[in-house]
C-alpha cells in the first residue's frame, strides 16, 4: 500500500488516494492530526503523538518536539538515557502513522510519499528518506510541502490557473513557491524558504515578551525549575497563548511552576509588536522567488495560505500589506499538504481520476563545482562556486560549463560537487568529487567540459569530459541510503540522456541559427545589423540553457525574419 504523509515539524498526517479523491486517515484518538511529539520513560516504553504531548508538562527532559528542525545534522537528543536522532525520532512518528492506517485499513503500508520543505537541502533529504526505511517504509518520493499544498488546491476544481503564490507556514519551517497549473499540468516555477522560520519563532517571541512578566510574580518558582524544564513549559503555554490570540485581542498565558500556577494577559498588539522582526523575515523568500522566475507580485492570481501557522492574524496582516490584498484561506491549513501527498501517491500508483494529470518541479539550490578565479594582481582565489544548474530550474535538466587549466603542465584536474547558494563553497553542501587526467599544456590551453543531468527523484549525473583527447568521467550521485537496485539508478540515467545535448544542436535551434546566417548574408547595410544584433542574441540565450529564455529568442528572431521576408520586393 502507497501513502501520503506529511512530516510536519508541529504535526503529522497520513492519507489516501481511493475513490477519486485524497482522504486523511484519523489516529487511534479520531483525529486527523498527530503531534510529532515522542517521549521514553525509564522503563523505556515509547509514546507518540498526544500521549507524549501531555508528559511534556510532567516529564519534559524524556521528551521532545520540534526534531524536524535537526534534519540532516548530527544533533541527538537522550530521553530517559537513549539517544536518538532527528531520523530515529521521525520513524517513531512515521511508524505510528502507518499503525493508524492498517488499524483504519486492515492493511500495513509499505510504500510512502513523504513531504519535505521546499528548501530542504540534499542532507535534509537523505535524513527523511532514512527515516521512512527505519520505518519500513520504501520512500518512493519525496515531494516539496508547497507543491503538494498547489496539488490539493488545484484539484478542488481542476481548473486552469495563472501563477499562484504557496505561502507555507508550518510550525518550524516556511516554504513559498509560485505555481501555475494548465492542461492538467502542475508546473512550480520557482520556490523559496527559510528552514529556521516557523511557528516555534513566534512561540518564542511570546516567551520573551511574557518571561519578565512572570519573574515579577514568582521568580523563584521559575528559577527552582531546571533550564530545559522551564524552556518546555513556556513554550508549550506560548504556543496555548498564540493560538488563543488568533481569534481574541487578549489570552493567558497561564504555566504551573513547581506547583505555582502563574498567569500574565498578552494582548494580541502587544504579540503583534513583539514578533514584528519575523514578519519581515517573511518578505526576503517571497522576493527571492518571485525575482527567479520572474514575475511580478501584480500578476499573480492567489496568494494560497498553507500551515497553522498563517492563521496568525499577524501573518495574515503582514500578507495583507506585502501584495496589497487578502490572501485565499480556502484551503485546509493544516489538511492541505498531507492531502497533497496522497494526490502524489495516487499519481505514482495510476490511480483513478489521476490520468491527465501531471507535475514538475524545479531544483531547490543551484548545483555547481569549485573553482578559482584570478583578481586584478594576478593572484588566484580558491574555492570559489561555479554554478552549473541554477536554483529553480526546470526539472529533469542538463547543463553543461566548460573550464580551463589553471597551471602550466597540469596533469589532472578535480570537480568537487556542491549544493547551495554561497560563493564560498565551504558553506555549501558537498555530494561528491571527481578527477580527470588532462594533457600537459600552458596555463588555459587545455578545457574540460562539465555537464550536469539532474531528475525529480535528485539524482544528479555529472559527466567530464576533455575534448582535446576525447576522455571522460563519470560521477552519478544518488541518495546513499536508496534502496533502489542499480538496474532502476540505470533505467532513471538512460531517462536523462535524450536531455544531454546542448541546445545549440537541437534541430529547431540549428534551423533558425541557419536561417539567420542566410538572411544575414542576403541583406546589407541596416537590415543586416538587425538581423545581426538578432542572431548575437538568439546565441547569447542558447548559452544560457534555459528553454524559456531560448524559446523566447528564438520567437523574437523569427518574428524580425518574417517581417523582413514579407517586406521581399518580389
Amino acid at each position: 500500500m502507497l501513502v501520503g504523509i506529511d512530516l510536519g515539524t508541529t504535526n503529522s498526517a497520513v492519507a489516501l488516494w481511493g475513490d477519486g479523491a485524497a482522504q486523511l486517515v484519523p489516529n487511534a484518538l479520531g483525529k486527523e492530526l498527530t503531534p510529532s511529539a515522542v517521549s521514553i520513560d525509564k522503563g523505556g516504553q515509547t509514546w507518540v503523538g498526544e500521549a507524549a504531548l501531555d508528559r511534556m508538562a510532567t516529564h519534559p527532559a524524556d521528551t521532545v518536539t520540534s526534531f524536524k528542525r535537526m534534519m540532516g545534522t548530527a544533533s541527538t537528543v537522550t530521553l530517559a538515557g537513549r539517544t536518538l536522532g532527528p531520523e530515529d525520532l521521525s520513524a517513531m512518528v512515521l511508524r505510528s502513522l502507518a499503525d493508524d492506517v492498517e488499524a483504519a485499513t486492515g492493511d500495513r503500508p509499505t510504500e510512502a510519499v513523504i513531504t519535505v520543505p521546499a528548501y530542504f537541502n540534499e542532507r535534509q533529504r537523505r535524513a527523511t528518506r532514512r527515516a521512512g526505511e527505519i520505518a519500513g517504509l520504501e520512500v518512493r518520493r519525496l515531494i516539496n510541502e508547497p507543491t503538494a499544498a498547489a496539488l490539493a488546491f488545484g484539484l478542488a476544481d481542476r481548473g486552469d490557473r495563472e501563477p499562484f503564490l504557496v505561502f507555507d507556514l508550518g510550525g518550524g519551517t516556511f516554504d513559498v513557491s509560485i505555481v501555475e497549473m494548465f492542461d492538467g499540468i502542475v508546473e512550480v516555477r520557482a520556490s523559496a524558504g527559510d528552514n529556521r522560520l516557523g511557528g516555534d519563532d513566534f512561540d518564542e517571541a511570546l516567551v520573551r515578551l511574557v518571561e519578565p512578566l512572570l519573574r515579577e510574580k514568582a521568580a523563584a518558582a521559575l528559577d527552582a525549575l531546571r533550564t530545559d524544564s522551564r524552556r518546555a513549559l513556556l513554550n508549550l503555554a506560548a504556543e496555548r497563548t498564540r493560538r488563543a490570540l488568533t481569534t481574541s485581542e487578549e489570552a493567558d498565558f497561564n504555566v504551573v511552576a513547581g506547583g505555582t500556577p502563574i498567569s500574565v494577559r498578552v494582548s494580541a498588539e502587544a504579540f503583534e509588536e513583539a514578533a514584528a522582526g519575523l514578519g519581515k523575515r517573511l518578505r526576503d523568500p517571497v522576493i527571492r522567488a518571485l525575482r527567479d522566475c520572474h514575475i511580478d507580485a501584480k500578476s499573480l492570481s492567489d496568494i494560497v495560505l498553507v500551515g497553522g501557522a498563517t492563521r496568525m492574524p499577524v501573518v495574515r496582516k503582514a500578507l495583507t500589506r506585502m501584495f496589497g490584498r487578502f490572501p485565499n484561506s480556502t484551503v485546509h491549513p493544516d489538511h492541505a499538504v498531507a492531502l497533497g501527498a496522497a494526490i502524489q501517491a495516487g499519481l505514482l500508483s495510476g490511480g483513478e481520476g489521476l490520468e491527465e494529470i501531471r507535475i514538475t518541479d524545479v531544483a531547490p539550490f543551484t548545483l555547481g563545482v569549485n573553482t578559482a578565479t584570478r583578481d586584478a594582481q594576478g593572484r588566484y582565489h580558491d574555492d570559489i562556486f561555479a554554478p552549473i544548474i541554477e536554483r529553480n530550474t526546470p526539472v529533469p535538466v542538463s547543463r553543461m560549463e566548460r573550464f580551463w587549466t589553471l597551471g602550466d603542465n597540469q596533469k589532472q584536474v578535480t570537480f568537487a560537487i556542491y549544493q547551495g547558494e554561497a560563493r564560498d563553497v565551504k558553506k555549501n553542501v558537498k555530494l561528491g568529487e571527481l578527477t580527470i587526467p588532462v594533457p600537459p599544456r600552458p596555463a588555459g590551453e587545455v578545457s574540460v567540459d562539465v555537464r550536469f543531468t539532474y531528475d525529480t527523484s535528485g539524482l544528479l549525473d555529472v559527466d567530464v569530459a576533455v575534448p582535446e583527447t576525447g576522455l571522460t568521467r563519470n560521477l552519478v550521485i544518488v541518495d546513499e541510503d536508496d534502496r533502489r537496485s542499480q538496474k532502476d539508478v540505470d533505467a532513471r540515467r538512460k531517462a536523462l540522456e535524450k536531455l544531454k545535448v546542448h541546445p545549440r544542436d537541437e534541430a529547431e535551434n540549428v534551423a533558425m541559427l541557419a536561417r539567420g546566417e542566410r538572411a544575414y548574408e542576403g541583406f546589407t547595410g541596416h537590415i543586416r545589423d538587425l538581423i545581426g544584433h538578432s542572431l548575437t542574441e538568439f546565441q547569447g540565450a542558447l548559452d544560457k540553457q534555459d528553454p524559456r529564455i531560448i524559446a523566447d529568442a528564438r520567437e523574437a528572431l523569427g518574428q524580425l525574419l518574417d517581417e523582413i521576408d514579407s517586406a521581399s520586393p518580389l
